[in-house]
């Protein structure tokens, strides 16, 4: 038995890349005997021409594998508020500066802060940005 050789205008099975599924499709395009663009009777988009994948067989498919299993990790809230446990003890709230945006801080600087109260300077992070541990967890805040 004889396949017919292909040209443009005939129809042709092949996937299309707008429906992402195996559809009928004209022949646009042939670059030799092959065919080159095609466009999809369905969605009447026009695209490069794609050979068909050979279905693989049931047996070579891979195993499916497990994700595994995952690890709690500790709450990062949860490790500030220890942190701040810890701290908090040795803080002496009449040495603290009363927070202010144009003010420059320091590492270890104690803050008090007119909405989220004592804390301390843990980073500097920028030429105007500071991290700052208050009893609610961390805060970025602006300065200098």
């Amino acid at each position: 038995m004889k396949s017919k050789t292909l040209s443009a205008g005939d129809a042709i099975e092949a996937p299309c890349t707008r429906c992402r599924v195996i559809t009928n499709h004209i022949i646009v395009a042939m670059v030799g005997e092959r065919p080159a663009r095609v466009e999809c009777n369905t969605c009447g988009g026009v695209h490069n021409f794609r050979e068909q994948k050979p279905a693989r067989p049931a047996a070579a498919k891979a195993p499916e594998r497990k994700a595994p299993a995952r690890r709690s990790r500790k709450d990062p809230a949860a490790a500030e508020r220890e942190e701040w446990v810890a701290i908090s003890p040795t803080m002496n709230r009449e040495k603290a500066i009363p927070y202010e945006m144009n003010r420059s801080y320091n590492v270890k600087d104690l803050l008090d802060h007119h909405v989220f109260g004592l804390g301390i300077v843990q980073q500097v992070t920028g030429p105007k940005k500071i991290e700052v541990l208050f009893e609610d967890g961390k805060k970025l805040l602006r300065c200098g």
